[in-house]
């Protein structure tokens, strides 16, 4: 069996050492044809070799992983992002819905991600255009998330998103333009991750953009009424934090 090709990159060379003598004996099926430390490093390796797999450091001393993605644009390798663990890297990848792996890593971590790297499609341009705004602009709230369907991945404008309802283990988002994409992933994955940018849980099953909020009926239980018509219910031990946003307002 053929052996595949990698290179990493990582500007601390303790975790560029534990790395490779990881891949190494773990991983007899990689060939590891060359390391960097940096972006210059990186972009004098990669004009000579291509790699099947590239290891690729978030934060790198003279700049990101980006800056090499941007010299390399027609880059065919699979790429594995790295990343120390730091929350606001996390949120990113989640917003850009791009898989990583988290250093300090486990060796099922790395093996989950060559087996991901190998088995699927890159993420194109626009998602990550999606990543680097948030890791690049931590403190700046996202305006854009990539979503999963079953065949391919879209990037919305959080702005368009009007709500978000479970099905079961999956979760539909409704759009302000009657549009809706069917996304495999649950309800409460978004509510955690949207609750920071305008999006509030008002059911088990129910999360609103609040600037869609119209008004809200107290009675038959309580529900609210969007811009869009829809109705929306408002669970007991909700309904205090919804009128608590409204009369934010």
């Amino acid at each position: 069996m053929k052996k595949r090709t990698a290179i990493l990159v990582d500007d601390m060379p303790i975790a560029l050492e534990m790395l490779t003598n990881d891949i190494s004996k773990n991983h007899s099926e990689i060939e590891i044809i060359g390391t960097a430390k940096s972006v210059v490093e990186a972009a004098k390796l990669l004009r000579k070799k291509q790699p099947d797999i590239l290891f690729l450091d978030i934060m790198l001393g003279d700049g990101t992983g980006f800056d090499i993605l941007e010299i390399f644009p027609e880059l065919k390798s699979k790429i594995i992002f790295v990343t120390a663990s730091d929350a606001y890297a996390i949120k990113a990848f989640k917003f850009a819905a791009i898989d990583y792996v988290l250093k300090p890593y486990s060796d099922e971590d790395l093996a989950n991600s060559i087996e991901k790297a190998q088995n699927q499609i890159q993420p194109d341009k626009e998602q990550l255009n999606v990543l680097q705004q948030a890791v690049i602009a931590p403190n700046k709230k996202p305006t854009k998330i990539s979503l999963h369907t079953s065949d391919k991945i879209i990037v919305v404008n959080l702005k368009d998103i009007v709500r978000c309802k479970s099905d079961n283990n999956y979760t539909t988002f409704y759009f302000n333009d009657q549009q809706n994409i069917l996304v495999s992933k649950t309800l409460k994955y978004y509510a955690d991750m949207l609750k920071e940018v305008g999006f509030l849980r008002v059911h088990q099953s129910h999360l609103v953009n609040t600037k869609y909020i119209k008004e809200f009926i107290k009675s038959d239980g309580g529900y609210l009424i969007l811009k869009d018509q829809s109705n929306v219910p408002v669970s007991v031990r909700k309904k205090n934090e919804v009128l608590e946003v409204l009369n934010s307002f």
